[in-house]
Protein backbone atom coordinates (compact mmCIF):
# COMPACT_ATOMS: atom_id res chain seq x y z
CA UNK A 1 0.00 0.00 0.00
CA UNK A 2 2.81 2.91 0.83
CA UNK A 3 4.79 1.47 -2.08
CA UNK A 4 2.17 1.81 -4.41
CA UNK A 5 1.58 5.15 -2.69
CA UNK A 6 4.78 6.20 -3.10
CA UNK A 7 4.28 5.28 -7.11
CA UNK A 8 1.26 6.98 -7.51
CA UNK A 9 2.73 10.48 -6.74
CA UNK A 10 5.04 10.42 -9.40
CA UNK A 11 8.88 9.51 -10.28
CA UNK A 12 11.64 9.78 -8.89
CA UNK A 13 15.19 8.23 -10.19
CA UNK A 14 17.68 9.69 -8.03
CA UNK A 15 17.83 8.64 -3.74
CA UNK A 16 17.38 11.09 -1.79
CA UNK A 17 19.37 11.26 1.63
CA UNK A 18 19.11 14.05 4.48
CA UNK A 19 20.48 14.48 8.24
CA UNK A 20 23.61 14.76 10.19
CA UNK A 21 26.88 17.14 9.08
CA UNK A 22 28.94 14.21 11.26
CA UNK A 23 28.35 11.31 8.93
CA UNK A 24 27.36 13.21 5.72
CA UNK A 25 30.49 12.91 4.24
CA UNK A 26 30.72 9.48 4.41
CA UNK A 27 27.53 9.28 2.83
CA UNK A 28 28.40 11.21 0.40
CA UNK A 29 31.54 9.24 -0.31
CA UNK A 30 29.36 6.18 -0.80
CA UNK A 31 27.23 8.04 -2.38
CA UNK A 32 30.04 9.44 -5.56
CA UNK A 33 31.49 5.43 -5.62
CA UNK A 34 27.97 4.14 -5.86
CA UNK A 35 27.26 6.84 -8.95
CA UNK A 36 30.41 5.72 -10.89
CA UNK A 37 29.88 2.38 -10.89
CA UNK A 38 26.50 1.51 -10.05
CA UNK A 39 24.51 2.25 -13.18
CA UNK A 40 22.41 4.48 -10.98
CA UNK A 41 22.44 8.39 -10.35
CA UNK A 42 24.82 9.54 -7.38
CA UNK A 43 22.32 9.37 -4.50
CA UNK A 44 21.81 13.16 -3.09
CA UNK A 45 22.73 13.92 0.40
CA UNK A 46 21.77 16.73 2.23
CA UNK A 47 23.60 17.59 5.80
CA UNK A 48 20.47 18.97 7.40
CA UNK A 49 21.24 17.54 11.19
CA UNK A 50 20.12 14.97 12.75
CA UNK A 51 16.95 15.74 14.39
CA UNK A 52 16.08 18.17 10.84
CA UNK A 53 17.07 14.90 9.27
CA UNK A 54 14.34 13.07 11.10
CA UNK A 55 11.87 15.26 10.49
CA UNK A 56 12.17 15.15 7.24
CA UNK A 57 12.38 11.29 7.15
CA UNK A 58 9.38 10.78 9.57
CA UNK A 59 6.78 13.10 7.53
CA UNK A 60 5.35 10.71 5.33
CA UNK A 61 5.73 8.05 2.84
CA UNK A 62 5.99 9.05 -0.74
CA UNK A 63 8.72 10.85 -3.52
CA UNK A 64 8.26 14.15 -1.85
CA UNK A 65 9.92 12.33 1.73
CA UNK A 66 13.68 11.41 1.70
CA UNK A 67 14.37 7.98 1.59
CA UNK A 68 17.02 7.62 4.32
CA UNK A 69 18.50 9.83 6.63
CA UNK A 70 22.02 9.95 8.37
CA UNK A 71 22.05 10.42 12.30
CA UNK A 72 25.10 10.60 14.96
CA UNK A 73 22.95 9.21 17.33
CA UNK A 74 20.17 6.95 17.70
CA UNK A 75 16.48 7.23 16.68
CA UNK A 76 14.75 9.10 19.54
CA UNK A 77 11.42 6.84 20.79
CA UNK A 78 9.42 10.46 20.17
CA UNK A 79 10.79 10.34 16.22
CA UNK A 80 9.85 6.88 16.04
CA UNK A 81 6.67 7.82 17.10
CA UNK A 82 6.22 10.34 15.16
CA UNK A 83 7.59 8.42 12.01
CA UNK A 84 4.83 5.69 13.03
CA UNK A 85 1.86 8.61 13.11
CA UNK A 86 2.89 9.56 9.85
CA UNK A 87 2.57 5.91 8.29
CA UNK A 88 6.67 5.48 8.23
CA UNK A 89 6.08 1.87 9.77
CA UNK A 90 8.89 -0.39 8.30
CA UNK A 91 12.27 1.75 9.19
CA UNK A 92 15.93 -0.31 8.71
CA UNK A 93 18.64 0.94 11.22
CA UNK A 94 22.56 0.07 10.41
CA UNK A 95 25.00 1.26 12.47
CA UNK A 96 27.66 2.30 9.65
CA UNK A 97 31.05 2.73 12.43
CA UNK A 98 31.82 5.43 15.46
CA UNK A 99 32.91 8.67 15.98
CA UNK A 100 35.03 10.88 18.54
CA UNK A 101 33.65 13.91 19.35
CA UNK A 102 36.87 16.27 19.77
CA UNK A 103 36.79 20.23 21.22
CA UNK A 104 39.45 21.99 19.09
CA UNK A 105 42.18 24.12 18.52
CA UNK A 106 43.72 26.36 15.78
CA UNK A 107 47.59 24.89 15.39
CA UNK A 108 48.40 28.84 16.50
CA UNK A 109 47.75 27.98 20.18
CA UNK A 110 48.87 25.36 22.73
CA UNK A 111 46.72 21.81 22.83
CA UNK A 112 44.66 22.31 25.66
CA UNK A 113 44.08 19.05 28.23
CA UNK A 114 40.61 19.20 29.16
CA UNK A 115 38.31 17.18 31.48
CA UNK A 116 34.44 16.53 31.48
CA UNK A 117 34.45 18.52 34.51
CA UNK A 118 36.36 21.12 32.99
CA UNK A 119 34.06 21.52 30.03
CA UNK A 120 30.76 21.37 32.39
CA UNK A 121 32.42 24.09 34.29
CA UNK A 122 32.96 26.41 31.30
CA UNK A 123 30.01 25.74 29.33
CA UNK A 124 27.18 25.00 31.98
CA UNK A 125 24.29 28.09 32.30
CA UNK A 126 24.24 27.54 35.75
CA UNK A 127 26.92 26.15 38.22
CA UNK A 128 27.83 25.50 41.68
CA UNK A 129 28.73 28.69 44.03
CA UNK A 130 32.42 29.09 43.67
CA UNK A 131 32.15 31.12 46.79
CA UNK A 132 30.71 27.91 48.70
CA UNK A 133 27.09 26.00 49.82
CA UNK A 134 24.72 24.07 47.44
CA UNK A 135 23.40 27.00 45.59
CA UNK A 136 23.27 27.39 41.60
CA UNK A 137 24.53 30.39 40.19
CA UNK A 138 24.90 32.03 36.83
CA UNK A 139 27.98 31.15 35.82
CA UNK A 140 30.44 33.18 36.51
CA UNK A 141 33.70 31.62 34.89
CA UNK A 142 34.97 34.04 31.95
CA UNK A 143 38.39 32.37 31.83
CA UNK A 144 39.44 28.77 31.59
CA UNK A 145 42.29 29.81 34.08
CA UNK A 146 39.61 30.21 36.29
CA UNK A 147 38.58 27.19 35.92
CA UNK A 148 41.54 25.86 36.68
CA UNK A 149 44.71 27.86 37.16
CA UNK A 150 46.76 24.78 34.67
CA UNK A 151 44.97 26.22 31.99
CA UNK A 152 45.36 29.05 29.67
CA UNK A 153 44.54 32.74 30.45
CA UNK A 154 41.97 32.82 27.58
CA UNK A 155 38.56 33.94 27.13
CA UNK A 156 35.77 31.07 27.27
CA UNK A 157 34.90 30.69 23.44
CA UNK A 158 33.18 27.83 22.04
CA UNK A 159 31.65 27.00 19.00
CA UNK A 160 29.24 24.14 18.40
CA UNK A 161 26.60 22.82 17.01
CA UNK A 162 22.86 23.83 17.16
CA UNK A 163 19.91 21.65 19.36
CA UNK A 164 19.15 20.18 15.74
CA UNK A 165 22.53 18.30 16.25
CA UNK A 166 23.16 14.83 16.88
CA UNK A 167 26.54 16.08 17.94
CA UNK A 168 25.20 18.31 20.14
CA UNK A 169 22.75 16.04 21.72
CA UNK A 170 25.99 13.38 22.28
CA UNK A 171 28.06 16.08 23.31
CA UNK A 172 25.37 16.83 26.44
CA UNK A 173 25.32 12.70 27.15
CA UNK A 174 28.93 12.20 27.37
CA UNK A 175 30.30 15.49 28.56
CA UNK A 176 27.83 17.65 30.65
CA UNK A 177 25.45 14.68 32.13
CA UNK A 178 29.21 13.63 33.21
CA UNK A 179 30.86 16.63 33.68
CA UNK A 180 28.42 17.45 36.60
CA UNK A 181 27.90 14.37 38.79
CA UNK A 182 31.38 15.16 41.40
CA UNK A 183 29.69 18.50 42.85
CA UNK A 184 28.24 17.59 46.17
CA UNK A 185 26.03 20.88 45.28
CA UNK A 186 24.85 18.91 42.13
CA UNK A 187 24.08 15.62 44.03
CA UNK A 188 22.06 17.66 46.92
CA UNK A 189 20.08 19.00 43.93
CA UNK A 190 19.58 15.42 42.36
CA UNK A 191 18.43 13.98 45.96
CA UNK A 192 16.03 17.25 46.06
CA UNK A 193 14.72 17.56 42.69
CA UNK A 194 15.86 15.13 39.98
CA UNK A 195 14.41 17.04 36.63
CA UNK A 196 15.65 20.45 37.86
CA UNK A 197 19.19 18.77 38.59
CA UNK A 198 18.53 17.39 34.81
CA UNK A 199 18.05 20.69 33.39
CA UNK A 200 21.18 21.69 35.11
CA UNK A 201 23.66 19.39 34.12
CA UNK A 202 22.42 19.74 30.28
CA UNK A 203 21.25 23.58 29.39
CA UNK A 204 24.68 25.47 27.84
CA UNK A 205 25.16 29.17 28.48
CA UNK A 206 23.46 31.69 26.37
CA UNK A 207 25.87 34.42 27.59
CA UNK A 208 28.30 34.50 24.64
CA UNK A 209 30.66 31.86 25.66
CA UNK A 210 29.03 29.18 23.88
CA UNK A 211 28.19 30.27 20.75
CA UNK A 212 25.92 28.09 17.80
CA UNK A 213 27.53 27.76 14.78
CA UNK A 214 25.39 25.66 12.52
CA UNK A 215 25.66 22.20 11.33
CA UNK A 216 28.79 23.26 8.79
CA UNK A 217 31.64 21.87 10.87
CA UNK A 218 34.10 23.24 7.94
CA UNK A 219 32.59 26.93 8.96
CA UNK A 220 33.77 25.99 12.80
CA UNK A 221 37.13 25.16 11.49
CA UNK A 222 37.37 28.29 9.59
CA UNK A 223 36.68 30.38 12.62
CA UNK A 224 39.00 28.46 14.71
CA UNK A 225 41.55 29.54 12.56
CA UNK A 226 40.49 33.29 12.17
CA UNK A 227 40.24 33.19 16.31
CA UNK A 228 42.76 31.03 17.64
CA UNK A 229 41.85 32.07 20.81
CA UNK A 230 38.14 30.02 20.71
CA UNK A 231 37.41 26.01 20.79
CA UNK A 232 35.45 24.36 18.57
CA UNK A 233 33.16 20.91 18.57
CA UNK A 234 32.63 18.36 15.83
CA UNK A 235 33.23 15.30 14.96
CA UNK A 236 36.89 13.36 14.81
CA UNK A 237 36.51 13.09 10.64
CA UNK A 238 36.59 16.77 10.48
CA UNK A 239 39.57 17.09 12.50
CA UNK A 240 40.99 14.47 10.33
CA UNK A 241 40.51 16.03 7.41
CA UNK A 242 41.81 19.38 8.66
CA UNK A 243 45.35 18.68 10.60
CA UNK A 244 47.41 21.04 9.46
CA UNK A 245 44.46 23.90 10.54
CA UNK A 246 43.78 22.40 13.99
CA UNK A 247 44.21 19.73 16.76
CA UNK A 248 42.11 18.31 19.30
CA UNK A 249 42.44 19.06 22.84
CA UNK A 250 43.30 15.75 25.62
CA UNK A 251 39.87 15.12 27.57
CA UNK A 252 40.33 13.15 30.16
CA UNK A 253 43.85 12.27 29.51
CA UNK A 254 43.40 10.47 26.31
CA UNK A 255 43.30 12.52 22.71
CA UNK A 256 40.82 12.31 19.76
CA UNK A 257 42.75 9.57 17.81
CA UNK A 258 41.63 7.02 15.36
CA UNK A 259 43.42 4.16 17.70
CA UNK A 260 41.96 5.65 21.14
CA UNK A 261 38.55 6.11 19.62
CA UNK A 262 38.47 2.41 18.07
CA UNK A 263 39.86 0.92 20.97
CA UNK A 264 37.30 2.98 23.35
CA UNK A 265 39.76 5.16 25.43
CA UNK A 266 38.70 8.74 24.66
CA UNK A 267 35.23 9.29 26.09
CA UNK A 268 33.80 11.63 23.96
CA UNK A 269 32.94 8.56 21.36
CA UNK A 270 29.18 7.29 20.06
CA UNK A 271 27.51 5.34 17.53
CA UNK A 272 26.59 6.57 13.79
CA UNK A 273 23.75 5.21 12.01
CA UNK A 274 21.77 5.23 9.02
CA UNK A 275 18.04 4.72 8.76
CA UNK A 276 16.30 3.38 5.44
CA UNK A 277 12.57 3.59 4.16
CA UNK A 278 11.77 -0.09 3.90
CA UNK A 279 8.65 1.54 2.14
CA UNK A 280 10.78 3.60 -0.98
CA UNK A 281 12.58 -0.04 -1.53
CA UNK A 282 11.85 -1.39 -5.11
CA UNK A 283 10.25 2.12 -5.54
CA UNK A 284 13.14 4.63 -6.09
CA UNK A 285 15.76 3.06 -8.00
CA UNK A 286 19.46 1.76 -6.75
CA UNK A 287 18.28 1.76 -2.51
CA UNK A 288 18.67 -1.73 -2.05
CA UNK A 289 22.24 -1.68 -4.34
CA UNK A 290 23.08 1.61 -2.78
CA UNK A 291 22.71 -0.02 0.89
CA UNK A 292 24.60 -3.31 0.16
CA UNK A 293 27.62 -0.58 -1.18
CA UNK A 294 27.26 1.37 1.95
CA UNK A 295 27.42 -1.66 4.39
CA UNK A 296 30.24 -3.95 2.32
CA UNK A 297 33.41 -4.73 3.12
CA UNK A 298 35.45 -2.29 0.69
CA UNK A 299 33.44 0.45 2.52
CA UNK A 300 32.76 0.31 6.25
CA UNK A 301 35.70 -2.89 6.59
CA UNK A 302 39.00 -2.12 8.56
CA UNK A 303 40.59 -1.01 5.88
CA UNK A 304 37.70 0.24 3.67
CA UNK A 305 37.34 3.33 1.84
CA UNK A 306 35.57 4.83 5.03
CA UNK A 307 38.24 3.92 7.46
CA UNK A 308 40.29 6.64 5.09
CA UNK A 309 37.68 8.98 5.14
CA UNK A 310 38.19 9.44 9.30
CA UNK A 311 35.05 6.62 10.07
CA UNK A 312 35.75 4.17 12.96
CA UNK A 313 34.89 0.87 11.77
CA UNK A 314 32.60 -1.43 13.23
CA UNK A 315 34.66 -4.71 15.10
CA UNK A 316 34.30 -7.68 12.16
CA UNK A 317 31.73 -9.57 13.83
CA UNK A 318 29.41 -6.34 14.12
CA UNK A 319 29.92 -5.64 10.76
CA UNK A 320 28.83 -9.30 9.87
CA UNK A 321 25.87 -8.91 11.81
CA UNK A 322 24.92 -5.95 10.19
CA UNK A 323 25.15 -6.91 6.69
CA UNK A 324 23.44 -9.95 8.07
CA UNK A 325 20.36 -7.83 9.37
CA UNK A 326 20.24 -5.71 6.00
CA UNK A 327 19.86 -8.74 3.39
CA UNK A 328 17.16 -10.26 6.29
CA UNK A 329 15.63 -6.60 5.55
CA UNK A 330 15.42 -6.45 8.81
CA UNK A 331 12.90 -3.61 10.57
CA UNK A 332 13.36 -1.33 13.42
CA UNK A 333 10.62 -2.80 16.24
CA UNK A 334 11.13 -0.74 19.17
CA UNK A 335 13.90 0.77 21.25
Amino acid sequence: MAAGAAQAQGARDTISIVGSSTVYPFTTTVAETFGKGSGFKTPKVESTGTGGGMKLFCAGVGVQHPDITNASRRIKPSELDDCRKNGVADIIEIKVGYDGIVVANSKKAPTYQLTRKDLWLALAKEVPDPKGGDKLVANPYKSWKEIDPALPDNKIEVLGPPPTSGTRDSFVELVMDVGCKDFPAMKALEAADAKRHKAACQTLREDGAFIEAGENDNLIVQKLEANPGALGIFGYSFLEENLDKVHGSLVDGHSPTFEEVADGKYPIARELFIYVKKAHIGVIPGIKEFIAEYTSEKAMGKDGYLADKGLIPLPDAMLKAVQADVKAGKVLTGL
